[in-house]
Parts: C-alpha cells; sequence; structure tokens
C-alpha cells in the first residue's frame, strides 16, 4: 500500500505486543534461532528439521513436526527431533493424530496447530484466510505453563509464515524452469514443423497459377470454337485432363494443409494450457485412447513422405499396433508430441545395416507389449517401442539422452536442440509411466511403459 504513517503504526503495535510477551531470553533466543537459519538452510527438508530441532536445543523437549495433507485430510509426521526427517509427505502413512485448529495436551504433549498460506492461494491475498498447515508437537507437554503455551503458539506462527514462503519461492522457481521448457517445446513441437505450411501454401499457389493459365486458355479456345462453330474433341480431353490433374492437385494440398493444420492445434492446445501456467506444470488431460488410430496413425502419415524419400522403409517386425489395440488412458496431445519426437528423431538417425546374411537393411519400426504385474501386483503396464536401424548409441552416453539440452556424439553437425528426448522423458513421467533405450542387433530401440488403467 505504500504508507509510511502505517507501517510506523504497526511497528508501534508489535513493540508493544513483545513487551506484554515477556519472552526470556532463551525464547527470544530460540525465536532468532529460527528467523537465522529458516534464511540459512534452503530446501524445505532442511526447514522442518528446524523446527524441531530449536525446540530440541534450547528447551530440551523432544518435537515432531507434522504437516497437512489436504488431499487425505490427514496429519503426516514428516520429521522428530530423534529421528530426523521421515520422508517425502505424499509418500508418508497418515497419522493417528487428528488436525485440530486449537492447542490441546494429548498423551503428555502439547499440539500446536500451525497456520499459513497456502501455495495456491494468491501472492495478494489477505493475510487472514489462512488454512491448517500442520501441527508442532512438544513432549514433555502436560506441565507446561500457559506462558510457555502461549509461546510455542507464537513459534508455531513463525513456522507457519516459513513454510509458505519457503513454498511460495520452490514454487516460483519451479514455474520459471517450467516457462523456460515451455518456450523450448513451443519452438520445437510447433514453431519448426508449423514452417510446413510456407510449403503446402507454395504447392498450392502453383496449382492454383496453373489453373488460372488453363483457364484463360479454355477461354480463348472456346472464343475461337464459337466464332468457327467447330469443337477439337482431341484438345478438349487434353485440356479436361490437365484441369482435373491440377485440380486432384489442389485437393492433395488443401488436404496436406488440413491434416497439419488439426496436428499444429493439438500440439497447441496440449502446450498452452491455462493449468499448465497456474500449476507451473504440464496438468494431462486424460482420456481412453486407441493409440493405434488415435495418435500413432497421424504422427506416422506426416513422416511417412519424408522416411520414403530418405530410403527409409516402415516395417512391422516389432509386432506394430493392432487396430484393436489395448485402450490406455492418456493425454492425446501430449503422447502425439511423444511418437513426432520419437518419428523425428529416427528420421534424423536411421541409417543402413547388415542383417546375418549380409543384406542391408534401413528401416524404422514400431509395437507394443504387455507387461504383466510391471508397476507391482495386478498393475500391468504396456509397453511402446519406436527402432530404427544404426549404429548403437554409445554405453557411456545412455543415461544422459533424455537429459535437458544433451546431444550426443551421433548428432554431429544434424540441426537439432536436445530437447526432444527430454520432452518425451516428461510428457511420460506425468502418466506416472517410464521411458527407456535399449540397443538390438540390428539398431536402437526407444520405448515408454504406460500403466494400463
Amino acid at each position: 500500500m505504500g504508507n509510511l504513517a502505517y507501517i510506523c503504526s504497526r511497528v508501534e503495535d508489535k513493540k508493544r505486543d513483545y513487551a506484554q510477551y515477556d519472552f526470556s531470553n532463551v525464547q527470544d533466543d530460540a525465536l532468532k534461532t529460527f528467523f537465522d537459519l529458516a534464511q540459512e538452510f534452503e530446501s524445505l527438508e532442511d526447514l522442518y528439521l528446524v523446527c524441531v530441532a530449536v525446540p530440541k536445543t534450547h528447551f530440551g523437549l523432544d518435537t515432531n513436526f507434522y504437516l497437512m495433507d489436504n488431499k487425505r485430510e490427514v496429519l503426516v509426521l514428516v520429521c522428530t527431533s530423534k529421528e530426523g526427517y521421515q520422508g517425502s509427505p505424499d509418500k508418508l502413512s497418515p497419522s493417528s493424530i487428528k488436525p485440530r485448529n486449537e492447542a490441546f495436551i494429548e498423551n503428555n504433549s502439547l499440539f500446536t496447530p500451525i497456520f499459513g498460506k497456502t501455495a495456491t492461494q494468491d501472492v495478494g491475498a489477505s493475510t487472514k484466510k489462512q488454512a491448517l498447515l500442520g501441527m508442532l508437537q512438544v513432549t514433555p507437554g502436560s506441565n507446561l505453563s500457559e506462558s510457555e503455551k502461549f509461546y510455542f503458539q507464537k513459534f508455531a506462527n513463525r513456522i507457519g509464515y516459513a513454510i509458505y514462503n519457503r513454498i511460495l519461492k520452490q514454487r516460483n522457481v519451479e514455474h520459471l524452469k517450467f516457462i523456460e521448457s515451455l518456450v523450448a517445446d513451443i519452438e520445437h513441437n510447433v514453431i519448426v514443423p508449423n514452417m510446413a505450411f510456407r510449403l503446402f501454401l507454395k504447392r498450392l499457389k502453383a496449382k492454383i497459377r496453373k489453373n488460372r493459365e488453363i483457364e484463360s486458355v479454355l477461354q480463348e479456345k472456346c472464343s475461337e470454337l464459337a466464332e468457327n462453330g467447330t469443337v477439337d474433341h482431341v484438345w478438349q480431353e487434353q485440356v479436361m485432363a490437365e484441369l482435373q490433374e491440377v485440380n486432384r492437385g489442389l485437393e492433395d494440398e488443401f488436404g496436406n494443409i488440413e491434416k497439419h493444420n488439426h496436428n499444429v492445434s493439438l500440439f497447441v492446445e496440449s502446450l498452452f494450457r491455462r493449468s499448465h501456467f497456474q500449476e507451473g506444470r504440464f496438468i494431462p488431460r486424460k482420456r481412453r485412447c486407441n493409440f493405434k488410430k488415435q495418435i500413432i496413425d497421424p504422427q506416422l502419415e506426416r513422416y511417412q513422405e519424408r522416411f520414403h524419400s530418405k530410403g527409409i522403409t516402415i516395417d512391422n517386425q516389432l509386432g506394430g499396433v493392432p487396430d484393436e489395440s489395448i485402450v490406455v488412458v492418456a493425454d492425446l496431445g501430449l503422447i502425439s508430441q511423444v511418437y513426432a519426437n520419437l518419428f523425428s528423431n529416427a528420421l534424423k538417425y536411421t541409417r543402413t545395416v547388415h542383417d546375418g546374411e549380409g543384406n542391408p537393411r534401413t528401416f524404422v519400426a514400431f509395437g507394443q507389449e504387455v507387461l504383466k504385474d510391471y508397476f507391482g501386483s495386478g498393475q500391468d503396464g504396456i509397453k511402446f517401442n519406436v527402432f530404427s536401424t544404426g549404429s548403437h548409441t554409445p554405453p557411456e552416453e545412455r543415461d544422459r539422452i533424455f537429459e535437458e539440452g544433451y546431444r550426443g556424439t551421433e548428432a554431429g553437425g544434424k540441426p537439432g536442440t536436445g530437447h526432444g528426448l527430454s520432452f518425451v522423458k516428461r510428457a511420460v513421467e506425468i502418466h506416472d509411466g517410464e521411458v527407456g533405450y535399449e540397443s538390438t542387433p540390428l539398431g536402437n530401440n526407444f520405448y515408454f511403459i504406460l500403466p494400463i488403467e
């Protein structure tokens, strides 16, 4: 609000508050220690440990720190002054402690609620709109005086402020990284492929120009025929045949533009969703998909002519993907881009090899296979493969090929940014899947595995 007088009045309010609190030197030192260390340690895990270490060190009290899991509406024990950090909150079992909005004594322990704004609230939201973030447990707590209980309430308030600010900072960093990556996604998967429109439009313009020339000739000839009263049937057939060919070409080019527009529109929609920017990460819109008809065939059609022009055949030796494919729940746009990136890589790096009988082979193949209980008992996975012939990726590079910006020695002077496989990894992982690479006798297989839902 930029009002100095108001700020000064709030400072005076705090002076009076702290005079009334009458905290001891040890209590003051504990608050100062917490404040200093909350700024010093960067990670949330370390901040949680500071929350339990300060009461233990300054007051000799065993301390447990619980976080609220809002999805499950339970408290989870995140760390203790005895055993340290327990693990990621979303992977911990619910605690027997019930969430409450007021302090209470139970089993010789003081439980104090921790309030604060949640990470999903707007940055400018009123600080009065606070939610239960967790609880602080100190033991023994039965013999604490009312002033000591009040002190731990204020200590819990400091924890709430610190946690919110840390989560907000972490979220902002994640947002920046996401936006940087999204810019690369747009360039790699939308802007560069969209340049194909220029080629289609150039072809279409040439067909239209030819059609205009034929129209002009036809008009002149028809005028002559009208004047002479004669009709040249041979000429008429030639003109009509040429006109039909031009019209077929116009229809073909229109079809190319229509398909390309559909594909780019699908990619743009899947990359520019409001939910991505709100959450700072990809938020998939999953639906039941027939992989062959809805994902693989449209992407393969985009690359088929380019494969053919480079002498690369499409082989179904991996079994292909049947029309009646196992239905998988996935984000149609994002997984389509996974295949687009894998086919694009295959186009760049497929090379001729010789099979066991000495025959030259240059091909790409794709297929699927069900992996029983891959994601645990009763949770099958389905593995999708995209194979291409060529020399193997060196062993020392295989652990890095899915890293952002990494390009292997095979890349040479080929155009690229090292973003494609990184996108594949992220798009598959948000579907709770896995990506991988494996060498085979004739080349390289890139695959991803999704759970069958």
